[in-house]
C-alpha cells in the first residue's frame, strides 16, 4: 500500500468513526422521542409487576411516551434478563429486576447466561420490599424467641419457601445459623403456593412480603413475629426486627430496581434515573406503593452498581452455605 493510499485510508477511519460518534450524540440528545419498555421477569399481579406498571404510567405521563410492560416470567428471571441483555442500548428497553436475579443468581445457577454487572447497566433502584417472618396461627409462637424455643424442642421444624434459592429461602438459613437451630427446608413454586402452607400448617413459619400475607394476618390466619430488615418498618412500626427480637447480626431485605443494557450511553443513564427517581419521590406514588409495603429507594446509578456487587458477596456466601443450586 502507498503512502498516500494509507493516509486515505486512515482519513477515512476517522471521518467513519466521528461520524459514529456524533450519531451517538444525537440519538442520546434526543433521548426519548420512542416508546419504552419494561421487561417484568414475573407474571402479572405480583409485587414486582404492579411496581413495574405504576412507574410505567406515571412516567409515559410525564414524557408524553407509551410505556409498555411486558410480562417475561419463568426460569429465575432469566429469561427476561437474556431479552434485556440483547436489546439495543439506547434505553428504551429495561429489565425490573430485584435482587434474585442480579445478586443471588450468580451464585445459584452454575451456567448462568448473563454476568449482572458485565451485561447490565444500571439505573436506579427503585423500592425496597421488606420481608417478614410469619408464623402459623395454630402454633403456640408468638415471638421470635418463641420460634426458636418450638424449634430447638421440635428438630426439624419445616420452613417454606418460594423456591430453593429464593430470597425467602436463603433468608431463614441465615435464621437457622444466627439462631442456633435445626428447621427443615420445604421448597414449593412461589409464594402462591408457600402462603397456602403456611395458612394450613403444613409449614410453621415462611419469611414472605406484607402484601402476600397482610389478608391473613388480619383474619388471624398467620402471625407477623418480625421484619427482616435492619430497621422497622413504616407501615409496620409495632413489629420488631428479627435482630431486636433476639437474633444479633440478622438483616436481609429485597430490593428493585432498574437495569439497561451495558453500553448504553451515560447521558441516557443519567436521563432515565432523573426521570425515574422524579416518578418515585411523587407524592401520590409513594402513597399508592407504601400501603402495599413498599418503599421507595432512588439511588444514583453507581450506587446501585455498588449495592449489587455487595449484595452479591452476601448472597453468594449464604447460598454456598445452604448448598443451593438451580440446574
Amino acid at each position: 500500500m502507498t503512502a498516500i493510499s494509507k493516509r486515505f485510508t486512515t482519513v477515512i477511519a476517522i471521518f467513519t468513526c466521528a461520524l459514529s460518534m456524533l450519531a451517538t450524540q444525537c440519538a442520546a440528545q434526543e433521548f426519548p422521542s420512542r416508546p419504552f419498555r419494561f421487561v417484568v421477569p414475573y407474571g402479572t399481579g405480583g409485587g414486582p409487576d404492579v411496581i413495574a406498571r405504576v412507574i410505567a404510567q406515571r412516567l409515559g405521563q410525564n414524557l408524553g411516551l407509551s410505556v409498555v410492560v411486558d410480562n417475561r416470567p419463568g426460569a429465575g428471571g432469566i429469561i427476561a434478563a437474556e431479552i434485556v441483555k440483547k436489546a439495543p442500548a439506547d434505553g428504551y428497553t429495561l429489565f425490573v429486576a430485584d435482587t434474585g436475579h442480579l445478586s443471588i443468581n450468580p451464585s445459584l445457577y452454575p451456567k448462568l447466561p448473563y454476568d449482572p454487572l458485565r451485561d447490565f447497566a444500571p439505573v436506579t433502584l427503585a423500592v425496597t420490599t421488606p420481608l417478614y417472618l410469619v408464623a402459623n396461627a395454630a402454633l403456640p409462637i408468638q415471638t421470635v424467641r418463641q420460634l426458636i424455643d418450638y424449634a430447638k424442642s421440635h428438630p426439624g421444624v419445616p420452613f417454606g419457601s418460594s423456591g430453593n434459592g429464593s430470597v425467602h429461602h436463603l433468608g431463614m438459613e441465615l435464621f437457622k445459623s444466627l439462631a442456633g437451630v435445626d428447621m427443615t427446608h420445604i421448597p414449593y413454586k412461589g409464594v402462591a403456593q408457600s402462603v397456602p402452607a403456611v395458612i394450613s400448617g403444613d409449614v410453621a413459619v415462611i419469611l414472605a412480603a406484607l402484601p402476600s400475607v397482610l389478608p391473613y394476618v388480619k383474619a388471624g390466619k398467620v402471625r407477623l413475629l418480625a421484619v427482616a430488615t435492619p430497621k422497622r418498618t413504616l407501615i409496620m412500626k409495632d413489629v420488631p426486627t428479627i435482630e431486636e427480637a433476639g437474633v444479633p447480626g440478622y438483616a436481609i431485605r429485597v430490593d428493585a430496581g432498574f437495569v439497561a443494557p451495558a453500553g448504553t450511553p451515560n447521558s441516557v443513564i443519567a436521563r432515565l434515573n432523573s426521570e425515574i427517581v422524579k416518578v418515585l419521590a411523587a407524592p401520590d406514588i409513594v402513597q399508592r406503593l407504601s400501603p402495599l409495603g413498599f418503599e421507595m429507594i432512588a439511588s444514583t446509578p453507581e450506587q446501585y452498581k455498588e449495592t449489587i456487587r455487595a449484595d452479591t458477596l452476601i448472597y453468594g456466601k449464604l447460598v454456598n452455605d445452604a448448598h443451593a443450586r438451580v440446574d
